[in-house]
């Protein structure tokens, strides 16, 4: 019988007795969990739960107060928020975080661009391998425009766009980083039946196509309950 390597057996991501506690408030109290590469975690509970309060912790927008979030089996809570995207986590959040006089392909850009290493000297002497790397960084747009359907609206600022078409633009922004893990802070929120569906079948999608591990806050428990591998439940802070 083949043995696994312990390192296969352990999570991809593993969230160890997380609280948060704001002033007098606990936001969260000892939630755990484990996430595995590949699959598909819901995140459920009323509103008030604690569900952003985690995504923010993971996104590390937020310090926990006790407990630790691990990533591969190392701890991610030294890691401030812009240096995030380097260890694989992207996200996409609840009100669209857009820049909206951007074009879309411009904004999609700043998601490639927090993974090259470029930086402002190199930029201003246009040295060989900044404009490989911004070569790179075009291809890799492009076919991420291509893959979410967005070629069309690719020069259109974003600012004019539908709010389906605005959601779907910061999950290409979130793609374009690479991440091994993606949050995604309730995607199908303001999106229509047909909108929720379709977006069911792209999760799962992304998923398969880039080997990716999703983590989504959601009150559309129709989607949650057909995309979703594993469900956690969080009510007044406390996983259920």
């Amino acid at each position: 019988m083949t043995r696994l390597n312990p390192v296969d057996r352990r999570p991809q991501l593993a969230v160890r007795d997380v609280s948060v506690v704001f002033g007098g408030i606990v936001a969260l109290n000892g939630v755990s969990f484990d996430m595995h590469k590949g699959a598909i975690l819901g995140l459920i509970g009323p509103n008030g739960a604690g569900k952003t309060t985690l995504f923010n912790c993971l996104s590390r927008l937020y310090q926990p107060s006790s407990g630790d979030i691990l990533m591969e089996g190392v701890s991610i809570l030294s890691r401030p928020p812009h240096r995030i995207a380097e260890i694989g986590i992207g996200r996409t959040f609840q009100n669209v975080a857009l820049f909206p006089n951007l074009s879309v392909m411009d904004n999609v850009r700043v998601g490639a661009h927090s993974k090259t290493s470029s930086d402002i000297i190199s930029d201003s002497l246009r040295l060989a391998w900044v404009r490989r790397s911004e070569a790179g960084v075009n291809k890799k747009v492009q076919e991420i425009l291509a893959y979410l359907d967005l070629e069309d609206v690719a020069h259109t600022t974003v600012a004019g766009l539908p709010f389906g078409t605005q959601k779907r633009v910061e999950l290409a922004r979130a793609l374009a980083a690479d991440p091994k893990i993606l949050l995604l802070d309730e995607p199908a929120g303001g999106l229509n039946h047909e909108e929720v569906y379709v977006l069911g079948d792209l999760i799962r999608r992304i998923r398969d196509d880039r080997h990716m591990t999703v983590l989504l806050v959601e009150h559309h428990m129709g989607l949650v309950m057909s995309i979703a591998d594993h469900v956690v439940a969080l009510n007044f802070g406390k996983k259920l």
